[in-house]
């Protein structure tokens, strides 16, 4: 496990086919680093997605106990997509967290990965769709992850 990880830069990105690309990498042993994150981008238009997300957070009751309230998901760029990302691995099951356990995200560029060749992934480019969208950093911003 020696191999040095492959970094990729999801700079206009579609959130969803990258993470699905991602999943099939690790589910095969790759290492991954995904840099940029907070630059991918979710279609749709904005106050659908924004709505979306806001219901899921505020919203959400459990069935053993239906006044708890609270966050139930993530609301950081990075760890919207890391949750995407655990989505599509097999759930209980040993593979699947070893699995996300060779993923790391992260907000921006961390300075050991300037100078790394960063490849992509050219299925997810946005400019493939004709849609409106919304950054994650945008999306992070409306439902209170984001700080400047």
């Amino acid at each position: 496990m020696s191999e040095r990880p492959v970094v990729i830069d999801a700079r206009n990105l579609v959130m969803g086919r990258l993470a699905s690309v991602v999943a099939k990498r690790l589910l095969k042993g790759e290492r991954i680093v995904v840099v940029n994150i907070e630059n991918a981008v979710i279609t749709g238009d904005y106050q659908r997605v924004v709505r979306f997300y806001k219901k899921r957070i505020e919203e959400w009751r459990t069935h053993y106990n239906p006044e708890k309230r609270g966050p139930k998901l993530p609301r950081r760029p990075d760890r919207i997509f890391k949750r995407t990302v655990r989505g599509m691995l097999p759930r209980r099951k040993k593979r699947g967290r070893d699995a996300l356990r060779r993923l790391r995200v992260y907000i921006g560029t961390p300075p050991e990965y300037r100078d790394i060749e960063k490849e992509t992934v050219p299925e997810a480019f946005i400019e493939r769709i004709d849609e409106k969208y919304i950054t994650l950093r945008e999306l992070s911003k409306e439902i209170g992850g984001w700080r400047e």
